[in-house]
């Protein structure tokens, strides 16, 4: 989440029996070469909690990641603890950085019973009650216009959380939009179109495409989805060659990390994938022990610097808490889906006159850009601006296409995590976005 105008690392504390640890600035973070320029806090703020189920403890807001995956991740933290924040395109030179690890139970978060079942609709309510939270605490935020942000996940989480904030509190007057990079937007259309990436990609080659068209399509129509034609579980195959072949999914281009030989499937991440063929593909070439990490991603720099006593003392994490991990298999594996597709909850906020951006790095197969594309193009509203380049530094830095409020852009050659492997491109994105510019 960005607010305009000191970059802020909270802590949401949704419990008034626990411990209350009160936000706090930090001067700088230990192990890293440089001073911040930039005032920043970290700590934990209270909320007043009416959820269902348990009581949710929140280590705040940039939503990142699989389901129990959250914040710190590789766009965050280099190798010497210096975040990305610290360079020529660092975000935070044009506005507030509000970060929120999410759901409870990922990170620095947790649950005071431990207990990490929760769903799409409650997790909204949590981040709804961390921002009120934060304004409460600092109410001169208000008058700022702010964004919402979200990528991976945080497709369904940046909409759900948007149409809170539009639709209720004291703040929703300077809320100006959301959006969201290489994210979720339908289950349905990200499977859909993966087959025909990872074909045109020169992943399947003629005779398993031969396979999947005569077997999954009929009159031109293909249904790569949920066939119920027993020959479409070909399809299986090509899902294999995607997540489980040594194939980096976050980034076609780019090398695994550990080799394509350590590569393993990440189970809770590709639960909604393909479900007709799930029984098909569990049992056949996707094999070995689910795991927490997401596959071909290094995050140890980032865990082994997060999990120095001297940086935790700085954040002001309570020593009760286990070590950070980049992602909790606990909470992915006790998460439930509730929205198959954001298509309502988009138009709803379209209707609210939200600005709205899509983007996707090119590159990416798990949450690729023609999925993103086909959802905003069904979305049915009016073109504005034709699809065309659009450049950084005198070089086409991807394309894009405006539908009234809502816009659809790639940016060339990025994956899953655009500012992270992408920092330039990404940085004119974010500006232009916040100021309704030109791309």
């Amino acid at each position: 989440m960005f607010l305009c105008g000191l970059l802020w690392v909270f802590a949401v504390l949704c419990s008034p029996t626990s411990a209350y640890y009160d936000p706090d600035e930090v001067a700088s973070l230990p192990g890293m070469s440089f001073k911040p320029n930039y005032r920043q806090w970290s700590g934990y703020l209270r909320a007043i909690c009416k959820l269902r189920g348990p009581v949710r403890q929140m280590y705040c807001i940039w939503f990142h990641g699989e389901k129990g995956c959250r914040f710190f991740h590789d766009e965050h933290v280099n190798d010497d603890g210096a975040t990305l924040y610290e360079n020529e395109f660092s975000w935070n030179k044009i506005a507030n950085v509000l970060y929120l690890e999410s759901p409870a139970g990922v990170g620095y978060s947790y649950s005071d019973d431990q207990q990490y079942e929760t769903d799409d609709d409650q997790v909204a309510d949590n981040n709804y009650l961390a921002l009120q939270s934060f304004f409460s605490k600092f109410p001169s935020f208000t008058q700022n216009e702010f964004f919402i942000f979200g990528e991976s996940y945080g497709g369904i989480y940046a909409p759900t959380l948007s149409l809170r904030v539009a639709t209720g509190g004291s703040f929703k007057t300077n809320f100006k939009g959301f959006a969201v990079g290489n994210g979720i937007t339908s289950f349905e259309i990200n499977d859909q179109s993966l087959i025909y990436f990872g074909n045109f990609h020169g992943l399947f080659g003629n005779e398993l495409w031969a396979d999947l068209y005569s077997n999954c399509c009929e009159n031109n129509i293909c249904n790569f989805y949920n066939n119920s034609s027993p020959a479409c579980s070909i399809v299986s195959q090509a899902f294999n060659i995607v997540y489980s072949s040594g194939l980096n999914v976050y980034a076609l281009y780019l090398d695994c990390a550990g080799g394509a030989g350590s590569r393993r499937p990440f189970h809770h991440a590709m639960r909604h994938h393909f479900r007709a063929y799930r029984k098909h593909w569990q049992t056949n070439q996707v094999g070995g022990t689910a795991v927490a990490v997401p596959p071909c991603i290094n995050s140890t720099a980032q865990t082994n610097w997060l999990n120095r006593g001297d940086v935790r003392k700085a954040l002001h994490i309570p020593d009760i808490l286990p070590a950070w991990d980049i992602c909790s298999d606990v909470v992915g594996g006790h998460y439930h889906t509730k929205y198959e597709t954001m298509r309502d909850i988009y138009l709803k906020l379209l209707g609210l006159g939200l600005r709205v951006l899509v983007y996707n790095g090119d590159t990416d197969m798990a949450c690729n850009f023609l999925g993103c594309q086909w959802f905003v193009e069904a979305l049915n509203q009016k073109e504005t601006t034709p699809y065309q380049q659009w450049l950084f530094d005198n070089q086409v830095a991807g394309f894009y296409q405006q539908f009234g409020n809502i816009t659809f852009l790639t940016v060339k050659g990025a994956g899953h995590m655009v500012p992270q492997w992408a920092p330039g491109p990404a940085y004119h994105m974010f500006q232009s976005f916040l100021s309704n510019g030109s791309y």
